[in-house]
């Protein structure tokens, strides 16, 4: 698409613009020049406006159907557009004319390129080599069996029921491949929208995404080079070929290698020097105009150079975070509002004597068709459920961005008419409004958390090892959770599992990666990752040899979709519980250091969904103090406030193993309430009773327990006793009791402000409270089928 400089000198401009009566800010067209052209800058600025603001009116009330941000870019275009509002003469001749929507689109088609980079810089080629049989023969199928089956309808229609020209006969090929694409960037655009991306089924989706988008990308290029054989010269042709071959050549030779050299001038921990990243988009710039001057279309070079950039930290992740909020919210919508304003349903009246659109309207429903059976077909085969092999087919038949992108380049240069550009935008609009919300119905990534198997600590056989799946933000989580670990008192007779998961953000890649550090396997990258978490806690093993078996496992993710490989790890290794840091840190004079809300998000999304018991530990400071709190000539003193419920007496069950450690002085503090009121069950009662008396008689030594039972009338005296008591000790453990009112915490839950630590605990974590101790909040499994 060609641009033109619009505004014209000031001697040129010859009158004022009459504005309409419902026109209240003629100062945005001051000015029109003698061909009726208003300035152009003010213009695009209103333009830009104007889709940003109906794009997001639209999506905040669509949302809740399920509607994705990209279906009401879409829709903002065809109101826009000449079928509907594009009627009026204000949009008409003034907004949106074509000479405004042509600079409009020359910015648009510059986002598209930086969008296309991106997507090439956070594509992780790798993924190639670790795709399971689902994801290759899902991948192959949703591109190879439409393709075939289309090239073989197309013949048929062509050869016995239209009559199409010679140039219409050559074009249709391209069209019928264009159907079949599977997008990577559309599918993964998709898996971010549904938040699934984590899940067995977005992995699934990535892969076979990325596999099926190989091949597409090789199909296309090999069409656009014969393209270009076709409409031009062979010196020209082999001009393009050869250019084309060469720029691929030196990305890979030079380019890549380049990257890899500023990774290794980049200290660690250290951002990437801002000359480097310059350097990188004058390159990209210029990859987008060669690329563009040898018919490739400005978006080849880019995506290709995109793919050179080593995705991730430190390199990715920076080009990420400078280029990526500009273009995902301000100059995608642009593209896609601007590539949709084109189409004109008023056209279809057409319909039934062109021979060229009937028969690319059959071609768009049998490639889908196609496209979704076969879709369906491999996971079956592959012994996947009907429903999750459903998802699967939906989410590769959706079409997106690239599809949009592809049907308005050839309906720029000609290759196909209106008529079949508005069937090929409805099959768009369609798929990707029926797809998201037909995935959403089918596929529920938490109910598979959910089973008969009662997975906690209280029901955990005599001398069964312990599993305990711990969660590292960073390395001052480190000290406390080893600490803690140590003072559930692992031995030969009561061992200790533990699972490792270091938790590191995603930036500057697609894909998420897991990795297992188990018998020390080569990570997937050349990324060293987790490397002082693996010394820690192999430390921590070497001093409880026999009694403590470790596996350590890192994951690198965004924060909203962690918690879908903590639950599924805990799933897989049948943990007992999960242990999480607070998203507070506190200094050891008893201050707030840092906050990340990002940790607490996560923090409430898997107390939600896990398949077992979740603890969440606030350090202190204090518990974290060194790399042993169990010195053989030091004592550490625990309490337990118990106010009954299935998750005090969880949190009675961790204390079990405290007991058995004599250097351990634990204390249980029951409060209870000095009247009758009080929402509990006559049978949890029941319950409560006889947990705690056969944990004082019957699994603790009573000399190293000592029981203390308070009567508090309201949580002002619960407040008044926790205060008094809160300094004796280095750890407390409550029960998190959420939405489970009684007396004794009667005026305190109004005041709570982190929710997922109950009231109790969200009464010691209080920065008011002046508590020195480490607190450790208890939640009981609550995902279990009925």
């Amino acid at each position: 698409m060609s641009s033109r400089n619009l505004t014209l000198p000031q001697e040129n401009i010859t009158e004022c613009i009459e504005f309409p009566p419902n026109i209240h800010s003629p100062g945005l067209f001051k000015y029109k020049t003698a061909a009726g052209i208003p300035y152009t800058l003010p213009n695009l600025e209103l333009q830009m406006v104007l889709v940003f603001f109906m794009t997001k009116g639209f999506y905040s009330v669509l949302r809740y159907l399920g509607v994705p941000r990209f279906t009401t870019q879409i829709i903002t275009g065809l109101i826009l557009g000449p079928t509907f509002l594009g009627k009026l003469p204000v949009l008409k001749q003034y907004l949106f004319n074509l000479q405004s929507q042509e600079i409009l689109g020359v910015l648009s088609e510059f986002g598209y390129g930086l969008f296309m980079f991106l997507i090439g810089v956070k594509m992780d080629l790798g993924m190639i080599n670790r795709t399971g049989q689902k994801a290759l023969c899902s991948g192959i199928a949703c591109v190879l069996v439409p393709l075939v089956v289309g090239l073989l309808v197309q013949t048929k229609l062509t050869s016995s029921y239209f009559k199409l020209t010679a140039d219409e006969m050559f074009k249709l090929p391209f069209m019928t491949a264009t159907h079949c694409l599977t997008p990577f960037p559309v599918v993964a655009c998709l898996l971010e929208d549904l938040k699934i991306l984590n899940s067995e089924i977005g992995r699934l989706g990535m892969s076979a995404a990325l596999v099926s988008d190989m091949f597409s990308v090789f199909l296309l290029f090999l069409g656009t080079l014969a393209k270009m054989v076709e409409e031009s010269s062979a010196r020209r042709s082999m001009l393009g070929i050869g250019s084309s071959i060469g720029y691929i050549i030196v990305v890979v030779a030079i380019l890549r290698p380049a990257m890899y050299w500023v990774i290794r001038q980049t200290p660690e921990n250290r951002p990437v020097k801002k000359t480097y990243l310059n350097i990188i988009i004058i390159v990209v710039l210029s990859s987008g105009v060669l690329s563009h001057m040898y018919g490739q279309g400005f978006h080849f070079g880019p995506f290709i150079l995109g793919l050179a950039v080593p995705a991730g930290p430190p390199l990715g992740s920076a080009i990420e975070a400078n280029l990526g909020l500009f273009v995902s919210d301000v100059l995608l919508p642009i593209f896609v509002t601007i590539s949709s304003i084109r189409t004109d349903f008023l056209s279809l009246k057409y319909f039934k004597t062109d021979a060229f659109t009937q028969v690319n309207g059959i071609l768009i429903l049998v490639a889908l068709v196609a496209k979704f059976l076969a879709s369906i077909a491999a996971p079956l085969y592959c012994n996947m459920a009907f429903s999750d092999a459903l998802a699967i087919a939906f989410i590769l038949s959706c079409k997106g961005i690239v599809n949009l992108a592809a049907y308005t380049n050839f309906r720029d240069n000609q290759t196909i008419n209106d008529p079949t550009f508005v069937l090929a935008i409805t099959s768009v609009l369609a798929t990707a409004t029926v797809a998201p919300i037909a995935v959403n119905f089918l596929y529920d990534p938490s109910r598979k958390y959910a089973g008969y198997q009662r997975r906690n600590m209280m029901h955990l056989k005599p001398n069964a090892e312990l599993k305990i799946l711990a969660c590292i933000h960073r390395s001052t989580n480190m000290p406390a959770v080893i600490n803690l670990l140590d003072a559930a008192c692992p031995s030969i007779e009561h061992p200790i599992g533990v699972y490792v998961l270091h938790l590191i953000e995603l930036v500057g890649r697609a894909s998420p990666i897991f990795i297992s550090h188990e018998l020390q396997k080569k990570t997937v990258s050349n990324v060293s990752y987790s490397d002082n978490v693996i010394l820690y806690f192999n430390q921590f093993v070497r001093e409880n040899l026999g009694a403590v078996s470790l596996s350590l496992f890192t994951t690198i993710s965004a924060p909203k979709y962690m918690h879908e490989d903590i639950c599924t790890l805990a799933l897989d290794k049948v943990v007992s519980l999960v242990v999480l840091p607070f998203h507070r840190t506190w200094s050891i004079d008893g201050s707030v250091e840092s906050e990340d809300n990002n940790i607490r998000t996560l923090n409430c999304s898997v107390l939600d969904r896990a398949p077992c018991s979740v603890g969440i530990l606030v350090d202190r400071g204090y518990l974290g103090r060194s790399t042993s709190i169990v010195a053989p000539q030091s004592s550490f003193y625990v309490a337990i406030v118990f106010l009954g419920g299935k998750d005090d007496r969880e949190a009675l069950a961790f204390a079990k193993r405290m007991a058995k450690d004599p250097t351990i002085s634990l204390t249980v503090i029951r409060l209870v309430s000095t009247t009758n009121e009080g929402v509990d069950s006559d049978w949890d009662s029941v319950l409560d009773a006889e947990e705690l008396k056969c944990f004082r008689y019957n699994d603790v030594d009573e000399r190293y327990l000592l029981y203390m039972e308070e009567a508090v009338k309201d949580g002002p005296q619960t407040t008044f006793l926790l205060r008094s008591i809160a300094d004796k000790y280095d750890l407390i453990i409550v029960g998190r009791r959420y939405e489970v009112q009684s007396s004794q915490t009667v005026g305190l839950s109004e005041w709570s402000e982190f929710p997922e630590l109950g009231t109790i605990g969200d009464l010691l974590a209080s920065p008011d409270f002046n508590c020195r101790a480490s607190i450790l909040v208890v939640q009981q499994q609550r995902m279990m089928r009925q």
